[in-house]
């Protein structure tokens, strides 16, 4: 199968999840950034009304996944793929493969209804094949894959990376900052961004701020650096990617990296490395600088509970900017070789 026909069905899924990133992310940023900073993140007992919203944010984020997923599954079987689509996308938020495993999870289910449309049947029982054979028993075969074959090595292969960070921790401060970036960026708050980021909470509770540090500049760099992408040359982006961006500066402004998630779904093979890249660089500054964090949480609404907030600021600035100004080329040199494979086509 060709890769345009993979990023086709991706992009299916990215376009109906965009606004369920855009509206939780958005309603969780505006709690946030008016909620009171305390060393264990914000604090909204004492503001009801902001609870009130980051929960409706909370929901509707809870939602990106399973509809990533489903729609990526409708985009390859039609409705019949919604069903096993959503549900794979659910449990693989419950078993914490987060976004990687609802692009698994999608693409499984699509392709699972996919071939089971093309089992023979009698005309008779062809009505109720879409709506009770195939939902139930694709359903049944990726719920099977993700819970039992997916989920468990996730599990298993997160504490040996906590075990390993650990070890880690005592080594050279660079590498450190380096893992540290990547994996908060790699999949942008899935398991792996989660085991550096409890990593680095857990570092904060025996005094050292350094680790959090360079987690918590590291975490809002992805979207804010492909929010000010699609700024800085809006003729490279749709639209709706464009909104997306300013999304995505809103989730970043707050240290909410799942604002890049839109971008790396519909196009992971240039956009991970990317962020990866640009998250190291503000990390390893951060570490440098000997930014420390005293909350458990990134991005610049932490300002006031960091140490060395200079160095701090300077981190973010350069990582966002590294992953603007390679995404900008990425995608300009795209556009010029589609523009010319087309202008080739039509001569």
């Amino acid at each position: 199968m060709k890769v345009s026909k993979f990023k086709q069905y991706l992009l299916s899924g990215v376009s109906y999840a965009i606004p369920f990133v855009a509206s939780g992310g958005i309603l969780i940023a505006i709690s946030i950034a008016f909620a009171p900073m305390t060393s264990h993140g914000p604090d909204f007992s004492r503001a009801p009304f902001l609870k009130l919203i980051n929960d409706i944010g909370t929901a509707a984020f809870s939602l990106l996944i399973p509809v990533l997923s489903g729609y990526i599954a409708f985009g390859i079987a039609d409705r019949p793929g919604l069903v096993p689509g959503f549900v794979g996308g659910y449990i693989a938020s419950q078993v914490g493969a987060g976004f990687l495993g609802g692009l698994v999870s999608g693409l499984l289910a699509g392709f699972v209804v996919f071939y089971l449309k093309k089992i023979k049947v009698p005309p008779y029982i062809r009505p109720v094949m879409p709506i009770l054979v195939y939902p139930v028993i694709s359903s049944f075969i990726v719920g099977i894959i993700m819970y039992k074959i997916i989920g468990a090595p996730i599990h298993d292969l997160m504490v040996n990376i906590t075990s390993w960070l650990e070890v880690m921790g005592t080594g050279n401060k660079i590498i450190l900052a380096i893992i540290l970036g990547s994996m908060i960026a790699f999949d942008m708050g899935g398991p792996v961004n989660k085991v550096a980021f409890f990593f680095g909470a857990a570092m904060i509770q025996q005094g050292n701020y350094y680790i959090m540090g360079a987690c918590a500049a590291a975490i809002c760099i992805p979207p804010l650096g492909l929010g000010l992408a699609t700024l800085l040359n809006r003729k490279l982006w749709t639209e709706q990617e464009r909104d997306a961006g300013l999304a995505a500066l809103a989730m970043g402004a707050i240290g909410i990296t799942e604002g890049a998630i839109p971008f790396a779904a519909a196009d992971p093979l240039r956009v991970i490395p990317v962020i990866m890249a640009g998250s190291s660089v503000g990390s390893v500054i951060a570490m440098l600088g000997k930014v420390g964090d005293h909350a458990p949480h990134g991005g610049p609404i932490v300002l006031p509970v960091v140490d060395n907030r200079l160095m701090y600021v300077v981190a973010i600035l350069a990582g966002t900017l590294v992953v603007a100004a390679l995404m900008t080329l990425i995608r300009a040199r795209s556009k010029k070789k589609t523009e010319a494979a087309s202008a080739s086509a039509s001569a």
